[in-house]
C-alpha cells in the first residue's frame, strides 16, 4: 500500500530530475515537464495502482525510477 511518505519521496526524486512539481488546490500534485503537463500526482494514494500508473506517465517524460 502506498503512503504519504512514497509520494513525497517520488516528488523529490521527480524534482531531482528536471521535473517541475506543484501543489493544487485540491491536494493533489501537478508534474510538468518543460512546461507540458505530465501527470498529477495524488496527495495520499489509495491504493498502489495510481502511484505505479503516475510513475508510468512520468516514465513516457524521461523520469528514471
Amino acid at each position: 500500500m502506498s503512503s504519504k511518505r512514497d509520494v513525497q519521496q517520488l516528488i523529490r526524486k521527480a524534482e531531482s530530475q528536471g521535473f517541475e512539481v506543484t501543489p493544487t488546490k485540491n491536494g493533489h500534485w501537478l508534474v510538468k515537464k518543460g512546461g507540458v503537463r505530465v501527470t498529477t500526482l495524488p496527495g495520499t494514494p489509495s491504493d498502489r495502482r495510481s502511484l505505479l500508473n503516475c510513475i508510468a506517465h512520468m516514465k513516457r517524460h524521461g523520469f528514471i525510477p
